[in-house]
């Protein structure tokens, strides 16, 4: 493997503005060719797709090239890649559409761990339903969430269960393919949140037992949209509302709209960029892309041991990230101090690690720290070891001022 993250930082215009950059859970900066993608496709004619016109083709293209490389991404079928605005978009989208069969006395899963756009779509409906929502718990001495949690909350009126598979929050990574074993012998459907894990970690819908993979390209360095995957085959069991005119065939059933198709294009940059992460990869986009996201899980887990290691010098910092397999995400509170004052902090000083719960508010009050959560250090391919470095000293300095 080789994993030149020089090479890489040269690519982002907006590390030229001198910030160190933990925030990537929230949302990644943008490399050179996704920007590229995103204005030559609106440098192009461009109207709805078809195959008369150059602006119908180079719609049309955008968007069959956008699915093979999310199907590469996620090891998924193109026509199982559905495409919206948001991953909470498309999870209410969903919900609504599942809901409709469900009835009073059905079940519904949710976690404690889960981003809330994993819990309030399915709580919501469900409710509207008549159905009951069960609800399982992390252990927050540890932050894991094991399979006999799930389990613990099945039964034979199950009929959907929403995890995640890795906390926004504090990095968890659930034993999603175990989990998912006990979700289908209960006869339900599993709902993935894979936004936070798609960014540091190879998705294989079928290794990961996913009816439903759900993630979004601006966390892995494309632009601001939704992504959906499942089988072609379960698409075509569900009918969503829709316009009149609006065609039928799968999966653009469930794409109500004109696509946004300079974002596709870019989201399609981003996945080769992804495929580029090993130098020395070859092989198909598949293939690459699996050398390079073991590349950068490489850079990452050296980074977060010198993150680790810094963090356990310091006194009066508690880290809430403590599950065995998690992602390099940390969420820190501090003895008599506010983390927003951390964060205001290091913000002054050119670090960028933002504060707060970050949307997954029933995991913050599950750890005990209400609504306000805590501060929040995420690694992106883009951050070396100057950046930990001057994440260190600035904590330091803070627990003094």
């Amino acid at each position: 493997m080789s994993y030149d993250v020089t090479g890489v930082r040269a690519q982002f215009p907006a590390l030229t503005a001198g910030i160190a950059h933990f925030d990537g859970p929230g949302g990644t900066q943008t490399p050179q060719p996704v920007i590229q993608a995103i204005a030559d496709a609106l440098a192009r004619p461009l109207s709805n797709r078809g195959h008369e016109t150059a602006g119908e083709r180079n719609a049309e293209t955008i968007v069959t090239e956008s699915r093979r490389a999310l199907a590469d991404l996620l090891a998924a079928e193109p026509s199982g890649i559905v495409f919206g605005r948001s991953a909470t978009q498309l999870a209410y989208d969903f919900a609504r559409t599942l809901a409709r069969t469900w009835s009073p006395g059905d079940e519904v899963v949710v976690t404690r761990l889960d981003h809330d756009s994993n819990i309030r779509p399915w709580v919501q409906v469900a409710e509207q339903a008549g159905a009951t929502v069960r609800w399982a718990e992390f252990d927050p001495a540890t932050g894991e969430l094991t399979a006999d949690d799930i389990g613990a909350v099945l039964s034979e009126r199950t009929r959907l269960v929403a995890v995640t598979a890795a906390s926004n929050l504090i990095g968890t990574r659930p034993p999603v393919t175990e989990i998912s074993r006990l979700v289908h012998e209960a006869g339900a459907l599993l709902y993935v949140d894979g936004v936070h894990y798609t960014a540091h970690s190879p998705v294989d819908l079928e290794r990961l037992g996913a009816d439903f993979y759900a993630c979004s390209p601006y966390k892995f360095l494309g632009p601001h949209h939704g992504v959906l995957a499942a089988r072609p085959a379960l698409f075509e069991t569900l009918h969503p509302d829709k316009l009149l005119p609006s065609t039928e065939v799968v999966p653009e059933r469930f794409e109500l709209g004109t696509l946004p198709y300079e974002f596709l294009a870019g989201t399609c940059a981003a996945v080769d960029f992804l495929a580029g992460l090993d130098a020395d990869a070859a092989g198909t986009r598949r293939e690459r892309l699996t050398a390079g996201f073991a590349a950068l899980a490489e850079h990452e887990e050296g980074l977060k041991a010198q993150i680790d290691k810094g963090l356990s010098e310091l006194e009066r910092i508690t880290v809430h990230s403590r599950a065995a397999d998690r992602t390099p995400t940390l969420l820190l509170t501090f003895e008599g101090r506010d983390a927003t004052d951390a964060y205001r902090f290091l913000a002054a000083r050119g670090v960028q690690a933002p504060a707060g719960s970050f949307y997954a508010v029933e995991a913050s009050r599950h750890l005990g720290l209400g609504d306000s959560g805590g501060l929040r250090v995420g690694l992106a391919p883009y951050n070396d070891t100057a950046d930990v470095d001057r994440l260190l000293q600035g904590l330091a300095d803070f627990l003094r001022s």
